[in-house]
């Protein structure tokens, strides 16, 4: 039987709670949250108390301090991650963070080396690489490249319009307590107000697709092309993929419209995602293949009901024990905010 892992977190918001603990405490024969540290007293209690959380900090120095622990799901704001991070690392204690990396690319090349220097696992939030429909599509994407039976890799597109992506999900525990000053990163230098806030709101709401990208094609991509609208990316793989991200081309009031092709001469590759929080419902595939001699075919292979949130716990206490890597770890994400920064560079010359 696998090690139970002893995980203390670092914060309970409104994604701590939702994402994180809720997933996180169903899984009792991995694991056991033994500790948080949140500052706010009055939710820290609340929350301990319906997660059965023994031990309660004010903040993760003290966490560190007294608490021996295998992991820290670590679930602060991405601007609060190359401030706090650090010393989690430093203490040789495997750590979780939600996606970006950081919010520059300078404080992210600081931060993963650093856990590349110490040796210790630092998982990013991607959690769209957990959903089993990207698991089962990322591996016949792989399979098809290497077999050549479809013909080459042609395309990938994602689009992700705005929508609900809170999907019904049970509402966090809350107080009225005033949040409690902290240090964040500043945005980047060579942005100015305007250009800085484009990017910020970029790595907040388009960086999954971003990393999808990356995932399916199994290799990275350049920017080449950026709308003056903000509505299209268009990028060139490293072999030559183009691949294109389409941004709120519409919205959606209730209901999520997430989709990834991934299109090769004789075939293609279709992913359906849920919305984020959505609970235990994976996305749906469908695979088409032409082979020019038969009739086309079309095959949904079904998922298990188990959401990508969930999975990702699972990935993220495997990557801890060693039994597998982690689907992002901190150098791959870096990539991210790399892409991130140029598409946004390409905006600014307008």
């Amino acid at each position: 039987m696998s090690k139970k892992l002893k995980i203390g977190f670092v914060g309970s918001g409104g994604m701590g709670q939702m994402a994180h603990l809720s997933n996180y405490s169903v899984l009792k024969d991995e694991c056991e949250i033994v500790a948080l540290a949140e500052p706010r007293p009055q939710l820290a209690e609340l929350v301990a108390a319906r997660y059965g959380i023994e031990h309660v900090y004010a903040d993760h120095e003290e966490l560190l301090k007294h608490e021996g622990l295998d992991a820290i799901v670590a679930a602060q704001p991405y601007k609060r991650h190359s401030i706090l991070i650090p010393d989690i690392l430093r203490a040789g204690i495997p750590v979780f963070t939600e996606k970006p990396l950081t919010l520059s690319v300078d404080a992210g090349e600081k931060l993963a080396s650093l856990g590349e220097e110490l040796g210790v696992l630092h998982m990013v939030g991607y959690h769209k690489r957990s959903d089993l429909a990207m698991e089962y599509a990322q591996k016949l994407v792989q399979a098809w490249k290497q077999s050549g039976e479809f013909g080459k890799l042609n395309y990938v597109r994602v689009t992700m319009p705005p929508g609900d992506w809170i999907s019904g999900a049970d509402q966090p525990l809350g107080t009225d307590e005033p949040m409690i000053p902290c240090e964040w990163e500043p945005r980047p230098q060579e942005f100015d107000e305007v250009n800085g806030n484009k990017y910020d709101i970029f790595v907040n709401y388009y960086i999954h697709q971003v990393n999808a990208i990356r995932f399916l094609l199994g290799e990275g991509y350049k920017v080449t092309y950026a709308d003056r609208s903000g509505i299209l990316l268009a990028g060139e793989s490293a072999s030559g993929v183009c691949v294109t991200l389409e941004m709120a081309p519409y919205s959606t009031t209730v209901e999520w419209h997430e989709g990834i092709l991934v299109a090769f001469e004789h075939g293609f590759i279709k992913i359906e995602l849920p919305a984020p929080l959505v609970r235990q419902v994976a996305g749906k595939v469908t695979v088409m293949r032409d082979n020019g001699k038969d009739a086309p075919t079309y095959t949904e292979p079904v998922m298990p009901s188990i959401a990508a949130m969930r999975n990702q716990a699972r990935n993220f206490l495997a990557a801890v024990r060693g039994e597998r890597p982690a689907p992002c770890a901190a150098m791959d994400a870096l990539e991210d905010l790399k892409i991130a920064r140029d598409y946004i560079r390409m905006m600014a010359a307008y």
